[in-house]
């Protein structure tokens, strides 16, 4: 009987983190990997504590620094992969990011980042550190048979003055146009703190909650005409959102990263330089199936052949096995 290799995988607190790590998780299951996960929300300690003893792992594999987080702190022998779409050196890449950096050195500790600039940058400091954009389980994230309900949606947090302003003015200057957003209770109360009580209701009545599985997220995905997209994390690159829309066959409207003519180099995307342009896109495209089709249909096929899941997660053992050959 072939040996299945054995993955610990860490699903950490942030919802942002735990859509990815799902989709980073199916791959490794479609390349025959053993994978157990331990749930950093809902599972305790002992619960990681009986998992480790369960089974002689070959890795420990998390989101940012949480698996690398629980292999220092644990003293763990096995080799630890970190998957980072946060900036390494900032807070959002977790607890403790200033005291676990220095762990990324190490030869046991493979480390893949979304941001080619980013990579650039930390390529020569962290010893085995790879570019690796998001990518998506594709089978999950598939076009739906269903007509949309909404026109534009936007998941995510209205957590400064710009982001809260554009997407309100967008939903003001298009009235006859449905619109939904998903965004944590937490960043929806301080969207809502910050507002009058006419523009705070008109931000409720978008309000469809938040999502932290990627089933519903495929399924909200797919109940939009448009996805619309304020990019926060990073220099160059594209967050997950961009990745999940595409594979669903669904339009991405989006601010202008640099790494768009190396990942999409066919007009798979519709960027927005300002809130008008945005506007004018918006009516094109939802008045204008023909164009809409073409460019939904071209983002589909690139996704599967350069986003998929499976293959790029067997491109990250690839990686790990030419550095443990060296």
């Amino acid at each position: 009987m072939e040996y299945k290799q054995k993955i610990l995988a860490i699903l950490p607190h942030s919802i942002g983190g735990r859509l990815t790590m799902s989709s980073i998780i199916d791959g490794f299951l479609a390349n025959d990997f053993d994978v157990s996960t331990f749930d950093e929300l809902f599972q305790k300690k002992q619960e990681f504590f009986n998992l480790i003893h369960s089974k002689k792992f070959d890795y420990i594999m998390g989101y940012d620094f949480s698996g690398l987080k629980l292999k220092v702190d644990n003293a763990l022998p096995f080799p630890c992969i970190n998957y980072f779409s946060d900036v390494i050196e900032l807070p959002s890449s977790g607890e403790g990011y200033k005291e676990y950096k220095k762990y990324l050195k190490n030869s046991d500790v493979f480390t893949f980042y979304w941001d080619k600039e980013l990579y650039n940058t930390a390529k020569s400091e962290i010893k085995n550190i790879f570019y690796m954009p998001h990518f998506v389980n594709t089978e999950l994230y598939s076009p739906a048979l269903k007509i949309p309900e909404f026109d534009v949606m936007f998941a995510g947090r209205l957590d400064s003055d710009f982001r809260l302003n554009f997407w309100l003015n967008l939903i003001k200057l298009l009235p006859q146009k449905k619109f939904a957003w998903y965004a944590i209770e937490k960043h929806f109360k301080d969207a809502i703190s910050r507002l009058d009580h006419r523009d705070g209701q008109l931000l409720r009545s978008i309000y469809m909650g938040f999502i932290d599985n990627e089933k519903t997220m495929a399924k909200a995905i797919n109940n939009s005409k448009i996805i619309f997209n304020m990019t926060s994390q990073g220099i160059s690159s594209f967050n997950y959102r961009t990745i999940q829309t595409m594979s669903c066959k669904k339009l991405m409207l989006c601010d202008y990263r640099k790494e768009a003519t190396e990942l999409f180099k066919n007009n798979e995307l519709v960027f927005y330089k300002d809130l008008d342009d945005a506007i004018n896109k918006i009516e094109f495209y939802l008045s204008n199936p023909k164009e809409y089709e073409e460019i939904t249909h071209k983002a589909r096929k690139t996704i599967i052949k350069n986003h998929d899941a499976q293959n790029c997660t067997k491109k990250m053992i690839e990686l790990i096995q030419k550095c443990n050959n060296r």
